[in-house]
């Protein structure tokens, strides 16, 4: 079984290809802009180099953000895009904090566990899991304090490339384990979309938007 996986929601364009439960190929671009122009390019030659065609892909799964609004738009749309060239292909989303959460290690988990995201505005994305790894809260966008406040008294454990700004101060949090995450390891996005497919669980890829995309409305003269 083959499963590919990508993601263009953040600074960059990453590529998994799974053999079974092994990872056959790996492509990483850090990027601030062009993923959507690089993303099927690369797909073609991760194909070509591991001498399969897209025919032989079982799964595909997509990160479906939060990032930006053209990431993912991009990635969810090249996902539904095969979907429809392939009846049979099956297809999953998974959200970046389901990837995060699933890159803790056993040692790592918490009373409370979450996943923290970089917005670059003063606010976070983010989301509370369980010692379970069950969801407490639904993704979400808050300021700091209000983030800590939902954490507060719990042994806590952070991942995520927003933890670092987050712990930039003093957070009075019992604090159990650290992850400071330059960005989401495509892995472990393939690993939970697989795992839902196994689990019988796929989700239809749909985009988790937490705000309007940012506009600029130019000024007349």
């Amino acid at each position: 079984m083959y499963t590919l996986a990508f993601d263009t929601t953040g600074n960059g364009c990453y590529i998994a290809l799974l053999k079974d439960d092994k990872i056959s190929k790996i492509y990483e671009q850090d990027m601030d802009y062009g993923q959507a122009e690089v993303l099927l390019p690369e797909i073609q030659k991760i194909l070509t180099r591991e001498r399969i065609t897209f025919k032989n892909i079982n799964l595909v799964v997509v990160c479906t953000g939060p990032g930006s609004f053209t990431g993912v738009r991009s990635s969810v749309s090249a996902a539904r895009t095969f979907g429809l060239a392939d009846e049979k292909l099956a297809l999953t989303g998974v959200s970046a904090f389901e990837g995060y959460i699933h890159m803790l290690s056993e040692d790592e988990i918490a009373e409370l566990n979450a996943v923290i995201i970089e917005t670059k505005r003063d606010d976070f994305y983010y989301q509370i899991y369980d010692s379970h790894l069950n969801k407490i809260t639904e993704p979400s966008s808050g300021m700091r304090e209000e983030i800590i406040n939902q954490l507060r008294g719990k042994k806590v454990s952070l991942i995520g490339d927003g933890v670092e700004r987050f712990l930039s101060t003093p957070s009075g949090l019992s604090l159990h384990a650290i992850r400071l995450e330059r960005h989401l390891d495509i892995e472990s996005i393939a690993y939970a979309g697989l795992k839902k497919f196994l689990d019988k669980k796929t989700d239809y890829p749909k985009p988790l938007y937490l705000r309007a995309p940012d506009v600029c409305i130019k000024a007349e003269n």
